[in-house]
């Protein structure tokens, strides 16, 4: 209210006349171009959020592709270091394999030049363990450790890779076969190589010393003695070269695991870059909606967008 003040120059009549012409309450009035701004409702607060929204999805799923890609690359290293050990083993196999043939051939040459006869171990002066005169009197070793029962999803993938069969078959098998149910196949193929290696080391040292006090004997006893022991050397070559097979195997399945793990996270990560890719194209058409304020059409194009980007980057993560 305007406050009227009485002075001697302001006659009734103009007191009257101001108190008409001044309004009682000051209103303020919103233009309709600022409503028109402001969501009325509740969807239209949500589609207001949209570009912010649309811009953390892009933002995480670019985060999960770069992460796919890493566990790819992750698994391509891996398996490149399992299929150097896996190498490493196949070297050994055909080093001990090639001996053994070696061991044999010479064995045949021996039999078709010379004649060979028993080996009478009372002529050795060193004394013999039973160990040694089973490899002496048979050319057999002495105790072989026994196999373990491999698993059962372990055993179908080794015998598809034997049996050469093809990838999407042996992929599918290896899809069934555990990280930990593989790893303790490999520890077990591995202590049992170890065991062997353990349980002749002792019977090879006692030849090699019989072998050298022979140097001086009878002609026909070393002969006799080359023959039973290239005869036991072959065996346990043979013996080796099966146990280096079996973890040569084993390292093998460990190879291909990985290398189909690296490909389903290329996969991902790839499917991932397309749903940011989406997300970014819906912060687009929410900007430009900003931009013409045409709100009804393009806020719900990107509303849309950003839920099959969600849709889609789900589906990856869980099913792909």
């Amino acid at each position: 209210m305007w406050r009227l003040v009485a002075s001697p120059g302001f006659t009734q009549a103009r007191r009257n006349a101001i108190a008409e012409d001044a309004p009682a309450v000051v209103k303020i009035k919103i233009p309709e171009e600022l409503k028109a701004d402001v969501p009325q409702t509740i969807w239209g607060k949500i589609f207001s959020a949209t570009p912010v929204v649309m811009t953390v999805i892009a933002t995480m799923l670019a985060g999960l592709a770069s992460s796919e890609m890493t566990r790819a690359q992750y698994d391509r290293s891996l398996a490149a270091q399992q299929q150097s050990k896996a190498g490493d083993q196949w070297s050994y196999f055909q080093a001990k394999r090639v001996r053994a043939a070696l061991q044999r051939n010479t064995l045949d040459l021996l039999q078709a030049t010379v004649d060979v006869h028993a080996l009478d171990l009372g002529k050795l002066a060193a004394p013999i363990s039973a160990g040694v005169r089973t490899a002496l009197e048979k050319g057999e070793l002495a105790a072989i450790p026994p196999a373990g029962a491999l698993d059962g999803k372990v055993k179908a993938a080794l015998e598809a890779i034997e049996s050469q069969q093809l990838e999407p078959k042996i992929a599918a098998l290896l899809s069934d076969v555990s990280d930990d149910e593989l790893a303790r196949a490999l520890t077990a193929a591995r202590e049992r190589a170890n065991a062997l290696d353990a349980a002749t080391t002792p019977v090879n040292r006692a030849i090699d010393e019989i072998e050298k006090s022979l140097a001086a004997g009878e002609q026909s006893l070393r002969r006799d003695f080359t023959f039973v022991r290239m005869r036991y050397t072959a065996a346990r070559y043979d013996a080796e070269a099966r146990l280096n097979q079996a973890i040569a195997n084993l390292l093998e399945l460990q190879v291909r695991k990985n290398n189909i793990s690296a490909e389903r996270h290329h996969r991902r990560s790839g499917r991932f870059f397309f749903g940011m890719l989406g997300a970014q194209a819906a912060v687009i058409i929410a900007t430009f909606a900003i931009a013409a304020r045409k709100r009804n059409l393009l806020w719900s194009l990107a509303a849309a967008a950003g839920a099959a980007a969600i849709s889609f980057a789900v589906y990856v993560y869980w099913f792909v």
